[in-house]
């Protein structure tokens, strides 16, 4: 007959002197303790964590125990998961021996293998953001190359933008042509209009300047006699 009692305790006590300052007994009936388990460092010194806690069932290891994450640090839900599905797996594949380093062994792997995924994942970010800046200072430089789709694109854009600015003008010279008042139009709004030039000769009297130098004697004026002219027939003119 297999004595459960004496298997568990003697676990517990090889789990003690193994993980000395990660190992903590919660309670004795049922028994139960968690387990710290901590990834290696990995770029920057960065780890990932969990703590696992366990409880026997009455007839462990021919019992798969009960096991749940109560902490993590740095883990997303899905690594999680993974890390739940790991625990099910190790324990059905060791079901009747004593199991919990193998378990938290497997769990200690994954957690490097986490960190490791980080490392890498960090590296193609880093590469991708390397590619992109790239790839907008070629852009920069050689522009978008032409197709026959963006060419249509630009051109229907640009025809509607042409078209905009041509019915603007067209509106502006319209407005302006009906607010552009006629001769009539202007004379019925002010009837002065007819008299203002007589109205400022008048007002100006003897103060209107003339420039004499506009004007030459009339002696000095080259004209020519009709009687001097050779071709002069006065016939001619009564004939006329």
């Amino acid at each position: 007959m297999t004595d459960y009692s004496e298997e568990q305790r003697n676990e517990l006590e090889a789990l003690e002197s193994i993980y000395p300052d990660s190992f903590t007994v919660l309670s004795e009936k049922p028994t139960t303790f968690t387990i710290t388990v901590t990834s290696e460092a990995g770029e920057n010194d960065e780890t990932v964590q969990t703590t696992l806690k366990f409880t026997y069932r009455e007839k462990y290891p021919d019992e798969t125990p009960l096991y749940e994450i109560v902490s993590q640090e740095n883990l997303d839900d899905n690594d999680v998961t993974d890390i739940i599905k790991l625990l099910e797996q190790q324990a059905e594949e060791n079901l009747g021996m004593v199991m919990i380093f193998t378990l938290v062994s497997a769990v200690q792997e994954k957690l490097n293998e986490i960190v490791d995924q980080i490392k890498t994942r960090r590296e193609e970010e880093k590469k991708q953001k390397e590619r992109e800046a790239e790839e907008e200072e070629k852009q920069r430089f050689h522009g978008t190359p032409v197709t026959i789709e963006n060419f249509l694109n630009w051109k229907a854009k640009f025809d509607a933008e042409l078209l905009e600015i041509k019915r603007k003008k067209m509106k502006e010279e319209e407005q302006a042509g009906k607010n552009k008042l006629s001769g009539k139009q202007l004379f019925e709004m002010d009837h002065n209009l007819d008299t203002s030039d007589i109205q400022f000769l008048e007002d100006a009297g003897n103060n209107v300047e003339v420039d004499e130098s506009l004007f030459q004697e009339m002696d000095d004026l080259e004209l020519e006699d009709e009687e001097d002219d050779p071709d002069y027939n006065p016939v001619n003119l009564d004939s006329d």
